[in-house]
């Protein structure tokens, strides 16, 4: 009789050795708890977690791991589980909030199961913390929103800057047109001649001022408004790559990158160059997409010259036709059924205010490659100082 009575000992602290040993390598935390709400154990990633010792939580409801309401209304959930059976979160993973000791709070991902020992019930909880993950998804929706923002803005000053220069053609005809029509006038006679020469006048006039408002435009357009600093290039090209790489996985596109170390910063206006970058990549990805072979997608960084930059991004898809290709840049060109051809103008424009250029051509066993340099800091720029960029 002792000797099962040992025997059962034995068994018992074996297991609660491996519940220790669990607690201790679990990398999501993990609670314990009784029928009564009250703490069995906590993980060591729940402890750091939480901010609480397994001594000092010990025995304590665990709904002080809650912010409210749902701490004032966990002990109803449980008692109404225990009388009616009914589960309506156990077994089922959702996303609640968790509180530290010190009052802040976190979003979490929690799983909860059900043991029984004997006739006592257990739960346990298994919780990922995902406040790096809503760090991770809030940067992307403000990158996207300012990529957005700006992309809006500098095809409004692309259309703009077009259609000055195609306006002031016409307005520049006009006004000859008025001008040969006053010296025509000079060789008519009658009373509605002075009528006639006023108004030919005035209409030359306001033919003036409209070029004068246009050339003010373009000039505005040209000169807009851009910040900009040293940036890290490696750091520019993941933020922009997160956003536009979205589907590409699931297109069975393999991405690479190619990033040479040298090249490591930029002087840059952070939110246009990524847009040029993401205009670019979802291109490529738009290519590769409709093509039917092999997929891949490159995207690399080179030093081509002295002072200067070179970022690439290269596809395999079926190529350009030469003569879309010497149009490529031109603003509404494209190759798409849907879209109004001023992207691939904008990221021109931007590139070559940025002092650079950008060019396509034909990639080395099919494709296409779009290529295009920005300027390299200069030791008084403070490039050692931007280590890691925004």
């Amino acid at each position: 009789m002792a000797e099962g009575v040992e025997f059962k000992e034995m068994a018992l602290q074996a297991a609660e050795a491996r519940l220790r040993t669990i607690l201790e390598t679990v990398p999501d935390a993990m609670i314990i708890i009784d029928e009564r709400g009250r703490i069995e154990s906590l993980s060591r990633t729940a402890e750091k977690l939480f901010g609480y010792a397994m001594a000092e939580a010990a025995g304590r409801n665990v709904k002080i791991l809650m912010p409210e309401p749902n701490r004032s209304l966990h002990d109803g959930y449980l008692e109404r589980y225990l009388r009616t059976g009914e589960k309506h979160i156990i077994g089922i993973g959702r996303v609640v909030v968790g509180q530290r000791k010190d009052g802040t709070t976190f979003p979490m991902h929690l799983t909860i199961g059900e043991l029984r020992s004997g006739d006592r019930h257990y739960f346990t909880g298994f919780i990922r913390d995902l406040t790096d993950q809503q760090l991770t998804e809030n940067r992307l929706k403000e990158l996207q929103s300012e990529v957005t923002h700006m992309s809006r803005f500098t095809a409004l000053g692309e259309m703009a800057s077009t259609l000055a220069h195609e306006i002031n053609q016409p307005l520049t005809a006009i006004n000859n047109y008025l001008r040969g029509c006053h010296r025509l006038l000079d060789r008519v006679e009658g009373e509605a001649v002075p009528a006639v020469r006023e108004a030919l006048a005035r209409a030359a006039d306001q033919a003036l001022r409209a070029g004068s408002i246009i050339r003010r435009l373009r000039e505005f357009v040209a000169r807009g408004d851009s910040e900009r600093q040293v940036e890290n290039l490696a750091k520019l090209i993941e933020d922009a790559s997160t956003l536009a790489l979205v589907g590409a996985r699931e297109n069975a596109i393999a991405v690479s990158f190619r990033l040479d170390p040298r090249a490591e910063h930029v002087v840059a206006d952070r939110i246009q160059i990524q847009q040029v970058l993401v205009n670019l990549i979802r291109n490529a990805v738009d290519v590769l997409t409709e093509s039917p072979g092999r997929r891949e997608l490159t995207i690399a960084t080179a030093l081509p010259e002295v002072g200067m930059v070179e970022i690439s991004v290269a596809d395999s898809g079926a190529g350009l036709a030469p003569q879309v290709r010497e149009h490529l840049f031109q603003p509404f060109v494209t190759t798409k059924q849907k879209g109004m051809g001023l992207g691939l103008s904008i990221c021109r424009t931007i590139v070559e205010a940025h002092g650079g250029k950008i060019a396509a051509d034909e990639r080395p066993g099919g494709g296409t490659v779009f290529r295009f340099t920005l300027r390299a800091p200069a030791p008084e720029d403070g490039a050692e100082e931007d280590e890691g960029g925004e």
